[in-house]
């Protein structure tokens, strides 16, 4: 199960003037049966809803005022999340005669038009308070509390994540929250602005959305509506015509194959950072100890021994942690006993918190082998979100390559990677369009939806970035990339091997021999030769396009734009972003 969480607004979304009808109610019911946590997110404060819906019992926990307080039904406790209006204001908004007015915990409420009353006074005690509009409310709260920070905490209580979190809503105060949730619903009487946003519109309006929501929900768990949400693909890199190659993070099985050297680790890595910045929990199983340096987890294991079911599991308890399993310390044969003895321990945290989101199984063909352990296809069955790296597809457990939906043929022999991955299918092999590869090349086959393989630029990740701009600020490039300053008449021969040494020997040329290269564009056609950066050779472009300016300005102009790409500083020593 994959979406554990439904987080629903009150007024105009379960509930129509006030009262929850009973048809909804037990949409309710039904969401809770299946196991799924309702978190009630409303603007009211907590009295008022406490009086007007008397099922909150249904609630896992109620982010009341819209987002500043935290109520847990089962136990009663409130816990507030923002600091209290100000005295001053207080005394102002009722000196000022302030009509309608509702005062909560944290929160402020009026009506239109006394939004510009409320904002005189802000502005004249120069307090840090902000207003946040809902059709005809004014709430006032602090800068900082909306819907979305509120179900964060209320998720974070949960052990939830917001990835495994459906909300829906109708009102300007719940975009925060819907942009928060892995997927975002506007019932049909929605104000536009949010329907423009959310993910999807219900054919119903008020409860009736929420019941059309829920439905699918209990019966396939979004599996088919979130196909159609664009807003989390994740980059994998660039096709032949430039376009970008993405794909959807969720319900899929990666498989990375290909000869030593091939770049594997590389795509891994960035796949891994991508998924990492979007908020997804990521567990690496690394038995050879190649993850260890990953920089946005908590790696257990050691080259001496080997890590523990128990603090594997405390560390993955906590939605905001990554960890790598590092096997190095555990003899060899004993690893893939090790992993299957962890996996249904994952599978189990899966089914109870939908995490950790995506695993990553480095050696395949070694923890997971064809004439392994006969319980591997049990275990392994109906799994998803796992990057499978191998370089031997040929020698996985059946089952498992049955799973994938993509995969990547890096290397020496693409091709026959492919042959090799489909004949252990019983499938037949498409044609591929490569018969070697260079590091950062693969080609991509999606299964899934049966498109012919193609060639994808990969992405690059956050080290080899660093590596590029290293390589380019301060390394040496071989004298057929390098830049030559020869002016006019070719009478220098002066070579730039980087970006740095261009950037000196530009300031120290002539300027018939300056102005000579930039009207001839040279500048932007080795940048996009040889450093092949767009944005800088864009930024150069624009520069060789400008008559009017002076040598000194140009020269000027394209070392800001080497610098802001390259953060070259007046010093020498090029760092890299």
């Amino acid at each position: 199960m994959r979406y554990l969480a439904l987080a629903a607004d009150y007024d105009g979304t379960l509930a129509v003037a006030g009262t929850v009808d009973q048809e909804t109610l037990r949409a309710l019911e039904r969401l809770v049966a299946s196991g799924r946590k309702l978190i009630l997110v409303t603007g009211r404060v907590l009295p008022e809803i406490l009086e007007i819906f008397p099922q909150i019992s249904l609630c896992e926990r109620v982010v009341a005022e819209n987002g500043a307080v935290l109520y847990r039904p089962a136990t009663k406790e409130i816990t507030l999340l923002a600091p209290p209006p100000p005295p001053a204001f207080l005394e102002e908004v009722q000196r000022r005669k302030v009509d309608h007015l509702t005062i909560g915990n944290s929160i402020v409420a009026t009506r239109v038009p006394y939004e510009t009353v409320i904002l005189d006074i802000i502005r004249d005690l120069g307090l840090d308070l902000r207003i946040i509009f809902n059709k005809g409310a004014v709430m006032v709260l602090s800068h900082g509390i909306n819907k979305a920070t509120g179900l964060a905490t209320a998720l974070k209580q949960l052990e939830l994540s917001p990835h495994n979190t459906a909300a829906i809503g109708d009102g300007e105060n719940d975009h925060a929250m819907l942009r928060c949730s892995e997927y975002a619903v506007a019932v049909e009487n929605a104000v536009p602005m949010l329907k423009e946003t959310a993910d999807r519109t219900t054919l119903g309006d008020h409860g009736r959305g929420v019941i059309e929501l829920i439905n699918e929900l209990v019966e396939n768990d979004l599996a088919i509506a979130e196909r159609s949400v664009a807003r989390h693909r994740i980059a994998l890199g660039t096709g032949e015509n430039g376009g970008d190659i993405t794909f959807h993070p969720a319900r899929q099985n990666l498989l990375l194959a290909g000869t030593s050297g091939s770049g594997k680790s590389t795509l891994a890595t960035g796949l891994l950072e991508r998924l990492g910045e979007r908020g997804y929990q990521l567990c690496v199983i690394d038995p050879e100890g190649d993850y260890e340096n990953f920089p946005q987890a908590i790696v257990l294991g050691t080259a001496q021994d080997g890590p523990g079911l128990a603090e594997i599991l405390t560390a993955l308890a906590n939605p905001n942690n990554h960890v790598v399993v590092n096997l190095v310390g555990l003899p060899l044969q004993d690893r893939p006993s090790f992993f299957l003895t962890l996996l249904p321990k994952l599978q189990e945290l899966r089914s109870k918190t939908g995490r950790p989101h995506w695993m990553l199984v480095d050696e395949t063909h070694h923890l997971l082998p064809v004439d392994g352990n006969p319980m591997t296809p049990g275990l392994m069955k109906n799994l998803a979100g796992i990057i499978y790296v191998t370089v031997h597809a040929d020698h996985i457990e059946q089952s498992i390559l049955k799973s994938v939906d993509i995969v990547f043929a890096l290397g020496k022999s693409p091709a026959e990677t492919l042959r090799q991955y489909c004949a252990a299918v019983q499938q037949s092999a498409p044609a591929a369009t490569a018969a070697q590869l260079q590091p950062g090349r693969a080609i991509i086959w999606n299964r899934s939806s049966g498109e012919t393989p193609f060639l994808l630029e990969i992405a690059p990740n956050t080290i080899e970035r660093r590596r590029h701009r290293r390589k380019y600020a301060e390394g040496e490039l071989p004298p057929e990339q390098s830049f030559y300053f020869r002016g006019p008449s070719g009478q220098l021969n002066l070579r730039a091997h980087n970006l740095l040494l261009f950037i000196q020997l530009g300031e120290g040329v002539d300027q018939a021999t300056w102005t000579h290269h930039l009207h001839s564009h040279d500048y932007s056609t080795w940048i996009k030769q040889v450093i092949k950066d767009e944005a800088l050779e864009r930024r150069v472009q624009e520069v060789e396009q400008q008559a009017h300016l002076s040598p000194e300005e140009s020269r000027q102009l394209i070392r800001r734009a080497i610098e802001d790409r390259y953060t070259v500083p007046a010093g020498g020593e090029a760092h890299t972003a």
